[in-house]
């Protein structure tokens, strides 16, 4: 038996969560002086409005070691536990969860840190669960694991660059002349760091750009599953999927809200492609 556990800022769809018993571990979001448990006491829609609200970047914090550890201790002697983290290069979620493995006593734990967010963290989650499903010995799962972490995608297209400005990473000056210019940055995950890939004029000519960069980085679909995370931009993710599907065929697409965590990054009207 394996139980499969993760970090809140996977956005794995509730329904699958719940279907295949993962265990979701939230991270915590400061915003306008309050506190809030991700995808416990907010929603994705609730934080959008909060974060919209809020004149400085909402701050995010992993999880304790505790929490990791109050998981790891109740499947103690059930199996064995794998548990996936966002990449260490963003958040200290990973860090948390090994010390929760050693507070816990678990010797069953295995920690593993995807070096993605959003879904190219979630689909990770789901090949494990995927190949457990179909009777894979521990030891092959991980082995695909590490090949499918070594060449996730990852995309990110920034409506705005507001929490950019916010976060302190663009002067306000930049960020008037960005908004001025109608510029969108695509950005891209390097051995687990976010880099900004190029800038665009455009909404279209960017969501047009990021569906041929997803081309450029894999020439067989097949078998594979394409992540569609989006801030509070349902149509352009479903027209981005759309187009993803018509060119590419893959396997699947699953679209969902992203999270607090990796909307606070991604700002408004963000959309996320992971494969």
């Amino acid at each position: 038996m394996i139980h499969f556990v993760t970090d809140s800022s996977a956005d794995i769809p509730r329904h699958l969560l719940e279907k295949h018993t993962i265990h979701s571990i939230p991270l915590s979001i400061h915003v306008n002086g309050k506190d809030f448990a991700e995808g416990v006491d907010i929603t994705p829609q609730e934080f959008y409005q909060e974060m919209a609200l809020s004149p400085e970047l909402p701050k995010t914090s992993q999880p304790s070691p505790a929490q990791f550890a109050k998981v790891f201790q109740e499947l103690t002697g059930k199996g064995k536990v794998l548990c996936f983290t966002i990449s260490s290069k963003l958040s200290g979620s990973f860090n948390a969860a090994v010390m929760g493995k050693e507070l816990s006593g678990n010797p069953d734990v295995t920690v593993f840190d995807t070096l993605a967010g959003s879904l190219g963290h979630g689909l990770q989650v789901l090949k494990a669960v995927e190949l457990f499903e179909q009777e894979q010995p521990f030891h092959m799962i991980l082995s695909r694991l590490n090949t499918m972490r070594e060449e996730m995608k990852f995309l990110i297209l920034l409506d705005t660059l507001e929490n950019v400005v916010k976060g302190g990473r663009l002067s306000r000056f930049q960020g008037t002349l960005a908004k001025v210019l109608d510029i969108k940055a695509i950005l891209h995950v390097i051995e687990g760091r976010v880099e900004i890939l190029e800038r665009i004029r455009g909404r279209s000519r960017s969501m047009k750009r990021i569906i041929e960069l997803v081309g450029d980085r894999c020439t067989d679909f097949s078998d594979k599953i394409i992540g569609v995370t989006h801030v509070n931009n349902l149509n352009d993710a479903r027209t981005v999927a759309s187009e993803l599907e018509k060119r590419y065929r893959p396997r699947e697409i699953i679209i969902n809200e992203t999270g607090a965590t990796i909307a606070t990054y991604a700002g408004k009207d963000g959309i996320i492609v992971a494969f």
